[in-house]
Order: structure tokens, then sequence, then C-alpha cells
């Protein structure tokens, strides 16, 4: 299951791209980036409640909100710098720099979270490397 949810979100985060490229013309990045934060806000917290999530918030603990919060500020940094890139580039040269966050990604995890460093992580690494350079030179 976890791979269908994986492919699927690579074709969302592929039509992000588009979208995005085609609804910021003539518009602050910024401006864009919060837009589309509110449409994320309001859909997230729509299937919360719809889900029935909600009940565990009293749950939650004090390090899953810090690591909660650490990781919005960084998706909305994110988000924030994608927008302007995308807005000053070609899609197709923007959208390859972003996705090396993969292997920025596996490298932090390795360094991190302790995750095991293979051959395979190692080669698949490299050829995602490799191909961003193919694709932005």
């Amino acid at each position: 299951m976890w791979i269908i949810l994986a492919i699927a979100s690579a074709c969302f985060a592929a039509l992000t791209s588009i979208f995005a490229k085609i609804g910021i013309e003539g518009m602050s990045s910024n401006l864009a980036t919060a837009i589309r934060t509110v449409v994320v806000l309001v859909m997230a917290w729509s299937i919360v409640f719809i889900s029935g999530s909600h009940q565990g918030i009293s749950n939650i603990t004090q390090k899953s909100w810090l690591f909660l919060i650490l990781s919005g500020l960084a998706t909305g940094l994110s988000w924030l710098c994608y927008f302007k890139a995308l807005q000053l580039g070609d899609a197709s040269r923007v959208v390859p720099i972003d996705k090396f966050s993969v292997v920025i990604t596996m490298v932090l995890a390795f360094a991190i979270l302790g995750e095991a460093v293979t051959a395979k992580t190692v080669i698949g690494g490299a050829f995602i490397t490799l191909g961003t350079f193919v694709l932005i030179l």
C-alpha cells in the first residue's frame, strides 16, 4: 500500500509544480505560497475531522509538538523558496533540483536517524545526483 501512496504522492507533486508554474504568473510568489498553504490547511483539517483523528490531539507529546513545528517551519521555507525558484526558472530545471532533497534526506537519515548505509542506497543516491546534474546543465 505504501508504494501506491508514494506513487500517488509523486504524481500529485508533479501536478503541484505544473499548476503552480501556471498559477504564479504575474503575481508574488509569496502570495501564491500563502494561498496554497491555506488550501492545504483547510484540506488537512477537514480530513482530520472527517476521520475523527482530532481525538488524539491531547495525546501528542512535547517532543512530537517540537519536531512537527520544526517540520512545518522547514516546509514553509521550502515552499517559499520553491515557488520563487519556480517563478524565476523553468519547471523542468527547478523541479529536479528540488527533488535532490531525496539525496539530502538520505544523508540526513544516515547521520541523524542512524539508518543503514547500504550499497544500494549509495548507488541510488549517486544516480539521483548524476541525474540532477544532467537535467540542470
